[in-house]
Parts: structure tokens; C-alpha cells; sequence
């Protein structure tokens, strides 16, 4: 597929969730396990309501495309948990210490299923002079533990997370952050996501080319005003980093999506 096999990218920038890892092990199995903690702190039974709000289908255990769960940072994904336990607890100090006792991370190493051989796929990508660098919702805690799970922190260039106090997607400050600590201009940069978040992120900031898997929470519909691309999931960047090594054509840009599948 000639738009990704002939744009030579200087870096990429990856989501995590629902592009690296998928999305619905890990964040659907964590907020099903943080139903259960509350569940044993209060004896309150707001699965259901959590799931709502959250946008996680249980019966699917697909996390939904639009929902909350999909792009939001965690500071926000408390503070939604915290109205969901206010709108059956109304003393708002005991609702409070509820979540304090309740609250949990997504265990990476215990939920985090890789989309890929990841450190195969990296250090391929290295071997092609291509910086590899992550933007994520998530905060960085969580993400280095992945990382250090996955065995993969060696090729990770630089990060930014949620948590770091930089506008998050759809803003396209994580992308300009990215490519002014890496002194690249954004044109060189391919950005890769499974949500239109990503990829406005990506338009906004001017990237060369915006790339969006379905590998994660959305479907074609959802990511064909604002890919470039699209493709299955980042497996599918094996066998285009060996087209890199032998095409030295020049990247191309525009806003029609072509498909690698």
C-alpha cells in the first residue's frame, strides 16, 4: 500500500491502549475489578451503573468507540467513578473515602495482551534510524510498568503521558511536544491510533501522516475522516519496515484514506 510503504518517517509516534496492547483486556477486565472493589468497601452494587458511565459494554466486553473508558485521562476516570458512588452515597466525605480504599490501576503485567511481537517490531524500526516514541491517555506509571513488562523500554525514545501535565488528545500538543524534544517537524512524524482522538491529535499538529488501526475501540467509520491510512493493527507494520529498508521514495500526504487491507 503506497502510502505507508513510500512515507519515511523520522519518528513514530504510538498510542498504548488499542494500538500497542489491547484495549479491551486491559481497561474493560479493570473496570469490572473496580465494580468489585467498591462492591466489597461499600457493599454497593454499581457494576452496571460504572459500566454505563464508563462506556463498556459487559455483555460484549468491548469497550465502545465514543465512551469515556476509550480516551480519558485516569484523573478523569476517577472523578467519574466518584459521581457514580455520589449518585447512590450522598455524604460526599463517605463517598470520597469509598473510592480512596477501592480505587486501583490497571495491573499491566497481569492485563496488558501485546497487539504484536512489539520488540521485534522495534528494534526493526531502530534498525532503520526510526525514533520510537509513545502519546497516551494513560499516566505514566502504568505505561512504564508496561513497557518494563513487555521488555521494550530500550527503544522508546521519550513519552508523554496524561499525567505529565501536557494538553491531551485531541489537542495536538503530546504530538509538538514529541517532535520539539526530538527536534523533528512534525511532517516527519507518523502518528499511529485506534481512535479519532489520535488522529485529530495527529491533523492538528500537522503530522506527515496519521495513521489509524483497527485494532482497538473504533471501526472504519469512525476513523475514515481523519486517517491517512488505515490498517488492521501494527502487525501489519512488519512487513512494511522491510519494504522501508529497500524504498527511499519520498512521503506523501493528503487527506483521502488509503487501506492496507
Amino acid at each position: 500500500m503506497d502510502r505507508l510503504k513510500h512515507f519515511r518517517a523520522q519518528a513514530i509516534i504510538f498510542d498504548k491502549d488499542g494500538t500497542l496492547i489491547d484495549f479491551d483486556a486491559m481497561w474493560g477486565g479493570w473496570v469490572l475489578y473496580l465494580a468489585e472493589q467498591i462492591q466489597t468497601v461499600s457493599g454497593l452494587d454499581l457494576c452496571e451503573a460504572l459500566c454505563l458511565v464508563m462506556g463498556y459494554d459487559a455483555t460484549t466486553k468491548k469497550v465502545l468507540a465514543n465512551g469515556k473508558l476509550a480516551s480519558r485521562p485516569m484523573s478523569q476516570l476517577y472523578q467519574l467513578t466518584l459521581e457514580v458512588i455520589q449518585s447512590i452515597e450522598r455524604n460526599e466525605d463517605k463517598a470520597k473515602q469509598i473510592l480512596e480504599k477501592a480505587w486501583c490501576i490497571p495491573d499491566p503485567i497481569l492485563l496488558a495482551k501485546p497487539l504484536t511481537d512489539t520488540r521485534t517490531l522495534f528494534s526493526s524500526l531502530q534498525q532503520q534510524g526510526v525514533k520510537i516514541t509513545i502519546a497516551t491517555a494513560d499516566d505514566r506509571a502504568p505505561t512504564q510498568a508496561m513497557l518494563e513488562a513487555f521488555d521494550i523500554e530500550e527503544f522508546i525514545t521519550t513519552m508523554v503521558c496524561a499525567d505529565d501535565g501536557i494538553p491531551s488528545k485531541p489537542a495536538p500538543d503530546m504530538v509538538l511536544t514529541i517532535c520539539e524534544r526530538l527536534k523533528l517537524a512534525p511532517s516527519k512524524v507518523m502518528v499511529i491510533g485506534d481512535t479519532a482522538s489520535d488522529l485529530k491529535m495527529a491533523r492538528a499538529a500537522g503530522a506527515g501522516l496519521a495513521v489509524g488501526v483497527l485494532s482497538g475501540v473504533s471501526n472504519v467509520h469512525d476513523l475514515i475522516s481523519y486517517a491517512d491510512v488505515i490498517i488492521d493493527s501494527i502487525d501489519d507494520l512488519h512487513a512494511y519496515v522491510e519494504v522501508w529498508a529497500e524504498d527511499e521514495l519520498p512521503g506523501t500526504q493528503g487527506l483521502n484514506p488509503d487501506y492496507a487491507f
